[in-house]
């Protein structure tokens, strides 16, 4: 297990590495001088020189790219150029707001796709396993910005049930001004985790541990949630894991429309404004965060499926 761990980890450490680089590299394709953007056009050619120096925007891409991994080594994610704060400061003070957003999509679709799925595959093309299945269809292919949209002008705008924008103040104002961003975020996850659960508990029902069970005369909801589900939920954790990735862009879109504060935002207005220090900031901590969740789920894997820990 260790050696399976240390392996993970350093393919976690290049995948970040290459992720930031890339996405760094993209960010300099994109047309106009930053240093103008920031500084505003009139400024002088001297001043853009200095701005240039002192961002290292004047260096070579491979040289601003090991100035940044080097300074990253020493604690140092550099400093926003507008305000001169630290990156690690704003965006760590952003993080909370995303991983609420995430944690709270991710509970609520779990605690309804799962039981949908499992009691969709007891039940096999009954009225309940044919309603689940046109629904995690339909809300699977709708995409998360239209969700938030149709939210916000349904919920918020028309029925005026729930609050539109911001994160709210206190605890149960800002649980009111979660509702809406987690709905949309996590609803096609509903679908996805349905589905996934009902394919891997067909599988596994059909499994001879199960007839066996069966035929000792093991009560049925014994078979179903005591042998059947915690195999056929190990799916399921794999699909969390991958999902991160998806979660962190579908919150992006929830925090622009609901105007929430997190690092989806953050990023929107750091790239519209070119501030390098603040993209690459959140480009770093949101991949850390894909491969963290990633490697979690694998070690869970290893540790509830027997198999795993074989193949390791």
């Amino acid at each position: 297990m260790w050696i399976y761990f240390g392996r993970r980890l350093i393919l976690a450490i290049l995948v970040v590495v290459i992720a930031v680089t890339l996405l760094n590299a993209m960010l300099h394709l994109v047309p106009g001088d930053p240093a103008v953007m920031i500084l505003g056009p009139r400024a002088t050619p001297e001043l853009i020189e200095a701005f240039r120096v002192r961002m290292g925007l004047d260096q070579p891409f491979h040289v601003q790219m090991a100035t940044f991994f080097w300074r990253l080594l020493q604690g140092d994610m550099g400093t926003d150029v507008f305000t001169g704060r630290s990156v690690a400061a704003i965006v760590l003070e952003q993080l909370p707001f995303t991983l609420t957003l995430i944690a709270v999509s991710i509970l609520w679709a779990a605690a309804l796709g799962i039981p949908l799925g499992c009691f969709s595959a007891i039940r096999r093309n009954s009225l309940l396993d044919k309603v689940t299945g046109l629904l995690s269809v339909s809300v699977i292919s709708i995409p998360a910005f239209v969700m938030a949209l149709y939210a916000l002008l349904i919920f918020a705008v028309e029925l005026k049930w729930l609050p539109a924008i911001g994160a709210g103040e206190g605890f149960l104002d800002s649980l009111e001004h979660l509702i809406l961003p987690a709905f949309t975020v996590g609803v096609s996850w509903v679908g996805y985790m349905a589905r996934i659960v009902r394919a891997s508990m067909l599988e596994v029902l059909g499994e001879t541990h199960v007839r066996m069970a069966r035929a000792f005369g093991l009560t049925e909801r014994r078979i179903v949630f005591g042998y059947a589900l915690p195999i056929a939920i190990l799916p399921t954790v794999t699909l969390l894991g991958v999902g991160v990735a998806y979660l962190v862009s579908a919150a992006v879109f929830a925090e622009v429309i609901f105007a929430r504060p997190g690092v989806g935002a953050l990023i929107v207005e750091a790239v519209d404004s070119r501030n390098y220090p603040i993209v690459l900031g959140c480009v770093l901590v949101t991949t850390a965060l894909f491969v963290l969740a990633t490697l979690v789920s694998d070690l869970v894997n290893a540790l509830l499926d027997p198999r795993a820990r074989e193949s390791l």
